[in-house]
Formats: C-alpha cells, structure tokens, sequence
C-alpha cells in the first residue's frame, strides 16, 4: 500500500512547495524552499536533495540560491526533464510588498542535476510557474498566473519559443473570467499540440477545478470547464505508463486540508460535461495538525509502475516539512476482470 518517507524535516525552519524529477540515471532531485513561514519569506531560499535509494533514503539538502528577505524571496519551483534529458528548475521571485511583481528565472542542468548553470531572468511577471515545459514539436512553454490591473482577478498566462528559448512569444491568455480567480496551471500535452490546463480557482468558495483546452499548441485556448475534482487547489497532472493520466491536488472544502490524487482516461481530458468526466479520486494524505498546511505536490513513475509523490505537510510538526509516498498502481486499483466494467487506470 501507501508508504510515506521524511525527504526533508528541518523542525528549525519551514519548508513547503516540493517538486521532484526522475533523472536518467535512476536519481530522484527534489526542490523546495525554506523561509519563516507561508507568510513571513524572510529568509527563504531554494534547496536541493536528492536519494539514490527511490526515495526511501534522502541527502542533506543543499542551496541553489541565497537567503532572500520578506519582501524580495524566490517563491515556488518547478523541476522537470526535458526532451534531451537534462534538468531544468523554473521559479518565480517575488518583489515588493503591497505592489509585488515577480520575475521568472531558470536554471538549466545536466542530465543528473550535478551542474546548474548561471540562471536565466526572463522579463515576465508572473508567480508559481507551471514546469518549463517541452512539447512533441520542441515548442517551449512557460506558464504563470498575476492579477489583472482592471479587474483585481487571477488571470493564467503563457509565452512560447520556437527556437529553443532564443526568443519568446507575446503573453498568450489562457484563461481570464473577471468572476473567477484562475492560477496555478498544470499543462498537458495530450496529443500533439493538442494541451489540456488544470486550474485551481483561488476564491475559496470550494470550486472544482477548472479546464481549458488548446489544439494549436497553446496560442489559443477554448472557454474554461469544471471537472469533477471537486473543491481542488493546485493540480499537478501527467501521464502514467499505462496512458492514463493521474492529477495530484490539495482538497480543501472549507478549511480541511487533505491531498488526493485522480485518476482518469485519457478520453476523459477533452469531455466538458462533468457526467462525462469519468474521474477516480483516491486520498493520499491527511494533515492532523490542528493549523493543518499541506499540499503542493510534484511525482514520478519508475518503470517498473512505481509512483513517488513529494508533498508538504505539518501533521505532527510544528512547521511544514516534506514528505514523500510511494505506491504501485495496483496499490490503489485492483485490475479489471470478465465481470467487471473496463476501469479508468
């Protein structure tokens, strides 16, 4: 079943936002940041651990950046391995208090995250990127949310290059509503330039989470749908072995916090209605604290089938720390039969 390892627990200081990549060579590279708190970024920082041993045993962590302060911090960071193979860390650094803008800055790796070359600052504002994606074509995406100037909502943004980064597209909307609040986008190459973006909705009124779609390789996208992923923050999707699709994401009703993860054909991602969303939701974690905080999640699958979640969570801490979950497919689903409708895994 589930099994759940420490990856990084420093009771001295915070730590939240993980994200993990599976290298070449077998090793898994989480990032997170550390800071005073949620609220307070004094301090806050990127680090660095990774384990040899498919995250059952993990390094002391190290930094990728220095301190920052309350009002000039690197916030949320995404890893991922790109077409080639080697390793790319995207995230965004806040400045300001009360008027914030943010930049956007990669680093680019070798293929087993050993060297980490002189950032890139890319002139976009915008907060908690999406994972420096690479689509079929070689088409790069970054992907971020900022409020708008004229309507005070979250508004979901993208640039694309074409020629490896050398230059970049204007800022494509992908999804703007001036009754809703649309963030936190996970983007999913489905079939070739055909992209589907999960969404959380910020208004903390227990919204589903949201969807769009794009079918020329993200320069348009189509009007925003519900699915049945109900009241969830801060989707992290992608594909598993067997062609289904898995979504990790924070649920929270009205205060609970709790991390669940769906499961979903692949058909399901371009169905609008929600009764055609065949959608299969497993709990992954619970946060027992009584000020809970959990759920910004990164994972991988081995090719064996086995699939390794990174999460925070205070449960019985004091401050966040993060955690990591491991189990099979089969784990979780027990395989069809003769008597049995086809499941959606």
């Amino acid at each position: 079943m589930i099994q759940k390892f420490n990856v990084s627990r420093d009771d001295s200081i915070y730590e939240a936002w993980p994200d993990v990549a599976l290298t070449e060579g077998g090793k898994l590279i989480c990032v997170f940041s550390e800071c005073e708190h949620h609220k307070n970024r004094d301090g806050a920082r990127l680090m660095l651990t990774e384990s040899l041993d498919r995250g059952r045993t993990w390094s002391k962590k190290r930094a990728l950046t220095e301190k920052g302060s309350a009002s000039e911090y690197f916030n949320c960071a995404r890893i991922s391995k790109l077409r080639d193979g080697s390793l790319s860390i995207i995230c965004d650094k806040i400045y300001g208090n009360e008027n914030k803008q943010a930049e956007i800055w990669l680093w680019r790796g070798d293929s087993e995250g050993n060297n980490w070359g002189e950032p890139t600052v890319f002139p976009f504002c915008g907060i908690v990127p999406d994972k420096f994606l690479q689509l079929e074509s070689g088409r790069l995406i970054i992907a971020a949310h900022f409020k708008s100037p004229d309507s005070g909502k979250l508004e979901q943004y993208l640039w694309y290059s074409d020629d490896d980064g050398a230059s970049w597209s204007d800022r494509v909307t992908v999804s703007a509503d001036p009754s809703l609040n649309l963030c936190e986008v996970s983007i999913l190459e489905y079939e070739e330039n055909k992209l589907v973006a999960f969404l959380r909705e910020n208004s903390l009124k227990g919204y589903p989470i949201l969807k769009c779609l794009s079918a020329d390789g993200g320069k348009t996208w189509s009007e925003v749908f519900k699915t049945s992923m109900d009241s969830g923050h801060r989707p992290v999707s992608g594909f598993l072995a067997d062609g289904s699709v898995m979504v990790t994401y924070r649920y929270i009703p009205s205060g609970t916090q709790n991390m669940f993860a769906a499961f979903m054909s692949r058909d399901t991602i371009e169905a609008t209605g929600r009764r055609e969303q065949r959608v299969r939701i497993m709990p992954l974690d619970y946060d027992r604290n009584p000020s809970p905080d959990i759920g910004y999640t990164g994972w991988v699958q081995f090719e064996d089938g086995e699939i390794y979640v990174v999460n925070y969570i205070k449960d019985d801490a004091d401050k966040a720390y993060i955690r990591g979950y491991s189990f099979y497919p089969l784990d979780v689903l027990l395989p069809a039969n003769e008597n049995t409708t086809k499941n959606v895994f």
